[in-house]
C-alpha cells in the first residue's frame, strides 16, 4: 500500500496529543503519527486513549490525513497479549500503519494482519541498504532509518531496496543510535527501549578538553534539504516531537511544508521555530557527514527566553483556522415545483442532499442570478473542503432563498464528511503465542573479547571465543589451531562500511571461518547473504519469547538476550532458540557516531586508547572507539564499573554466559574467567545490573 510518489515527499507530523493533531493538520500536516497509553516510545506524552484515537482517525481521515500509531517499545511476555489486542483495534479503526520496534510483535502482525502496513520503527537501528531489504523482506512497508545517516548513505539504502524510507527531518537528536542506548535503564530503571527514557544524557557528562555537557546534541534541522532528501529516495520528512507544545508542531510543520512544496520558508517562521525550542541552535552535522564539535549544544537561559508569549501568538495564528485541503465539486438541482437538491463529491464519495420543506417556485421580482448561486455554494471557509467547481442546473427562470442554499451546503458537506470518515475494517486473526518449554543445556562460558591481546592462559576455559572481524587472519588461525573454537564478531554499527565488511567476511570464510556475531539487522542480513553461521548479541533486543522465535526463523543459531531482562523474566523465556546472557562486563550504555570525546577543543581524538567521561559526581564512565580497516565508525561508552554474576550462575536459566572484555589486559580476564569458574563471589566495585531489579 503506498501513500506517496517519488516526486512527492510526506509531511509527517507528531501528535502527542489532541491539541497537537489539531495543529499538526490544520497547518499543512499530510501524516502523523501518535502513541496509545500503553507501548509507545514516547510513553511521557500525554497520547490518546481509545476513545480518542478513534476519533482522531476519524477527525485525520475526513482531511486526507494519514494516522500512523506507534506500538514501538520492548515488550515483555506478560505483555504481548495486551499489545495484539491493542493492534486488532488498531485494523478496526483502521489507521494507516502501526509502526513496531520489537522483532517478536513485527512477525506476529504479519500473521495476524497481513494488509496492515507495518513501519520498523528508527528503534529498530536499520542504518544499512541490507538491513532495510532485510525488512521489507520479511514484510515492512516502511522503514525509519536512523537520524546518524549521511545522505550519501540514504542514497545507498534507496538504490538497494524499494521499501518506503523515512526520515527524521526536525527535532532532537539522541546522542546514541537509536534502539541501542541503555543509559538511562541501567542508572533509573526507565528504559528508553521501553519509552521511559529520562534523558539521561541531557545530565552534565565532561569529556577531557570538552564543555561538560559532552552528552548533549543539538536539535536536528534539515528543513533545507528536503528536497535532496527526496531526490535520494525519501517518502516521508518526519518531525520529532510527540512532547512538544503543539505551536511547535505548527512551527515545524508549516516550515517543512514550505519546503515540501518547494518554496523557501518565511525567515520569520524559521525565527520562531527556533525560539519556540532549539539547543543553541540546530546542526545537519550527521545528514551533511560533518561530525564533530560544532554538533554538541544545550538548551541555554536564551533559548528559554526566547519562546516568549508573543511568539507563541504567532505561532497559534497558524492553526488557528481550518485548512481547507480536500477538492470537492458541487452540483445543484432547481427548477419550479421541485425540492432543490445539492450533489457533493470529492472525487470517491458522492452524495446528494435534498430541501424537502422547500418548493421552488418561479422568480417573480429579480431575475435568476446563478453567478450569485455559485459564489455563495463556494463559501466553505471553516469546512476542510476546498469547493473546486460548481454546476447549477435550472430553469433559468427559479428563484431560491440564499438560506437554502446555505443549507443545502451544510447538509452535504456533513454527509460527505460522514462518509469520509468511515473505512472498513482490516481483517485481523489473533495469533497463537509459541508455548513450548524450554530446558537449556548446562550453563557455558563464552568470552568476548575487544582484541586478541586481552585473551588469558586459560581461554581453554571458555566454550567460545568471540573476537573482532577485523583480528589478524594469522591470529584467528593460530587460535584455532590451538583449539579454540571462534565467533567473528561484526561491528555493531555499519555506517559506511557494509561493502568493506562483506569483503572481509569472505576473506575469513576462505580460510574456514563460518561463525559470525551479530548485533544489527545489517548485519544479520550479511550472513543471510552469505549463508554462514549467526550468532544473536545483547544489540539484537530479544525480549520475549517471540523475539527468539522470530530470530530463529531468520537463522540464527543462538543469542544472547537483553541485559535489561530480569533473572526471572529470562527463566520465563519459552521457545527452542539457544540463549545466553551477559554475565560480565562493562555494560555499553551508548552507541555513538558522533563521538563525545569529539567535543573536545582539538575534535575527534580518533582515540587508540581507552579515554572517559565524568558525571557531576565525579564517576568515570570509559569510551571506546571501535574502527575498521582503519577508519572510526562509532563509539561506546561503557558503564562505570563491571557486571558480575560469577556467584549467580546457578539461577540463570540459559545455555551460555557471556563474559564481555573490554577494558582488562590479559591477566585481568584471567582472573575474572577463574572467578567465574570457582563461581566466587566479587570483589572490588562492581554490579549485579538489572538481573534483580529490571525495568519499566
Amino acid at each position: 500500500m503506498t501513500f506517496v510518489t517519488a516526486d512527492r515527499i510526506e509531511v509527517l507530523a507528531p501528535a502527542g496529543n489532541p491539541a497537537a493533531l489539531k495543529a499538526a493538520v490544520f497547518s499543512g500536516a499530510d501524516a502523523v503519527y501518535m502513541g496509545g497509553s500503553l507501548f509507545s516510545a514516547r510513553a511521557s506524552a500525554v497520547n490518546f486513549s481509545r476513545e480518542e484515537m478513534a476519533e482522531a482517525v476519524r477527525f485525520a481521515r475526513e482531511r486526507n490525513v494519514r494516522v500512523y500509531v506507534t506500538v514501538n517499545t520492548l515488550l515483555k511476555d506478560g505483555e504481548l497479549s495486551e499489545a495484539l489486542d491493542f493492534c486488532a483495534f488498531l485494523c478496526d479503526l483502521p489507521v494507516d500503519g502501526i509502526l513496531v520496534q520489537d522483532m517478536g510483535l513485527f512477525r506476529l502482525l504479519r500473521e495476524a494482519c497481513p494488509d496492515m502496513p507495518v513501519h520498523a520503527s528508527t528503534q529498530m537501528s536499520l542504518h544499512t541498504p541490507g538491513g532495510a531489504a532485510l525488512l521489507k523482506e520479511l514484510g515492512a512497508s516502511r522503514v525509519v532509518l536512523a537520524r546518524e545517516m549521511s545522505l550519501r548513505e540514504i542514497r545507498e539504502v534507496s538504490k538497494h531496496t524499494d521499501v518506503e524510507l523515512e526520515a527524521f527531518v526536525h527535532g532532537a537528536l539522541c546522542m546514541s543510535l537509536s534502539g541501542q542506548c541503555y543509559f538511562s535503564g541501567m542508572l533509573g530503571g526507565r528504559s528508553g527501549n521501553r519509552g521511559r527514557c529520562a534523558q539521561t544524557c541531557r545530565l552534565p557528562f565532561a569529556a577531557p578538553g570538552g564543555t561538560g555537557h559532552d552528552l548533549s546534541l543539538k536539535d536536528m534541522s534539515f528543513i533545507d534539504h528536503i528536497e535532496k532528501l527526496r531526490e535520494a529516495g525519501v517518502c516521508s520528512a518526519k518531525i520529532e516531537g510527540r512532547m512538544k507544545r503543539p505551536e511547535y508542531v505548527a512551527a515545524a510543520v508549516s516550515a517543512c511544508r514550505h519546503a515540501a512544496d518547494g518554496e523557501k520558508a518565511p525567515q520569520e517562521l524559521l525565527d520562531d521555530l527556533n525560539a519556540v525550542f532549539s539547543r543553541s541552535g540546530f546542526t545537519d552535522g550527521y545528514l551533511s557527514a560533518r561530525r564533530g564539535r560544532d554538533m554538541f549544544g544545550i538548551r541555554t537561559k536564551e533559548d528559554v527566553e526566547g519562546a516568549s508569549s508573543a511568539v507563541f501568538a504567532s505561532l497559534h495564528e497558524l492553526y488557528k483556522n481550518e485548512m481547507q485541503r480536500v477538492p470537492i465539486t458541487l452540483t445543484a438541482v432547481i427548477f419550479t415545483g421541485k425540492n432543490p437538491a445539492l450533489t457533493a463529491s470529492d472525487g470517491t464519495h458522492t452524495v446528494t442532499v435534498t430541501e424537502e420543506s422547500h418548493v421552488c417556485e418561479a422568480a417573480m421580482k429579480l431575475p435568476v442570478n446563478t453567478e450569485r448561486w455559485t459564489l455563495q455554494l463556494q463559501k466553505t471557509g471553516g469546512t476542510p473542503y476546498l469547493c473546486e467547481r460548481v454546476t447549477i442546473h435550472t430553469d433559468e427562470t427559479t428563484a431560491v432563498p440564499i438560506s437554502v442554499l446555505n443549507g443545502l451546503r451544510r447538509s452535504a458537506l456533513e454527509k460527505l464528511g460522514a462518509l469520509r470518515r468511515e473505512k472498513p475494517a482490516v481483517p485481523f486473526t489473533m495469533p497463537a503465542l509459541t508455548d513450548t518449554d524450554y530446558v537449556p543445556e548446562k550453563l557455558r562460558l563464552r568470552g568476548w573479547f575487544q582484541n586478541a591481546e586481552q585473551i588469558p592462559e586459560n581461554a581453554y576455559l571458555l566454550d567460545r571465543i568471540i573476537l573482532p572481524l577485523d583480528t589478524p587472519l594469522e591470529r584467528l588461525c593460530a587460535l584455532r589451531d590451538a583449539g579454540h573454537s571462534l565467533i567473528l564478531a561484526l561491528p555493531r554499527a555499519l555506517w559506511g562500511i557494509e561493502d568493506a565488511v562483506r569483503e572481509m567476511m569472505k576473506k575469513c570464510m576462505d580460510e574456514g571461518f563460518r561463525d559470525y556475531h551479530v548485533g544489527n539487522l545489517g548485519g544479520a542480513a550479511l550472513c543471510r547473504e552469505l549463508s554462514v553461521s549467526m550468532h544473536g548479541g545483547f544489540p539484537m533486543n530479544a525480549f520475549n519469547t517471540e523475539c527468539l522465535s522470530t530470530f530463529e526463523a531468520l537463522g540464527m543459531e543462538d543469542t544472547e538476550l537483553s541485559f535489561e531482562l530480569t533473572k526471572e523474566e529470562i527463566g520465563a523465556l519459552r521457545g527452542t532458540l539457544p540463549r545466553g546472557v551477559l554475565v560480565y562486563g562493562r555494560q555499553p550504555l551508548m552507541l555513538t557516531r558522533n563521538c563525545p570525546l569529539a567535543n573536545s577543543g582539538k575534535g575527534c581524538l580518533n582515540c587508540r586508547q581507552t579515554l572517559c567521561i565524568r558525571d557531576r559526581k565525579g564517576v568515570d564512565f570509559p569510551v571506546q572507539c571501535t574502527r575498521f580497516e582503519g577508519k572510526s565508525v562509532y563509539s561506546e561508552v561503557l558503564n562505570s564499573v563491571p557486571l558480575v554474576l560469577s556467584d549467580w550462575l546457578n539461577e540463570i536459566h540459559a545455555d551460555f554466559g557471556v563474559l564481555r572484555f573490554t577494558v582488562e589486559n590479559a591477566v585481568e580476564t584471567g582472573e575474572v574467567l577463574d572467578a567465574f569458574i570457582k563461581r566466587e563471589k566479587p570483589r572490588g566495585d562492581y554490579t549485579r545490573g538489572l538481573f534483580t531489579r529490571g525495568v519499566l
